[in-house]
């Protein structure tokens, strides 16, 4: 499946001052990775959003959000984010910076 070249500038754009940040094509999509962590990916026109563990059920509460079941099953911690939900720069701002403090929590790979 491509990602939307589109949503992938939008996210660039985001995160163009962060030097730790890389991209990595994977699942078929766009991964953005912080100190070897996936925060952010793009499959389609969805946000593949990795919020943690202790926000998943608050993030599935916001609209335009669903499991992440990439693998059949769901992914706890990880959520879709529908194109609607994105739309607008600060949604995807927020998004973006919620996942890049989750993947900061965790240790360096």
């Amino acid at each position: 499946m491509a990602f939307d070249e589109g949503l992938a500038e939008r996210v660039r754009d985001v995160l163009r001052d962060r030097e730790e940040i890389s991209e990595r094509k994977m699942f078929g999509g766009l991964a953005f990775m912080s100190r070897g962590h996936m925060f952010v990916g793009i499959l389609g026109d969805t946000l593949m959003a990795r919020v943690g563990p202790d926000q998943y059920a608050d993030a599935l509460r916001q609209p335009a959000t669903r499991e992440m079941d990439f693998t059949g099953k769901p992914m706890k911690g990880y959520v879709y984010v529908a194109p609607d939900g994105i739309e607008a720069d600060s949604a995807l701002e927020r998004w973006i910076g919620q996942c890049l403090t989750f993947a900061r929590s965790l240790p360096p790979k």
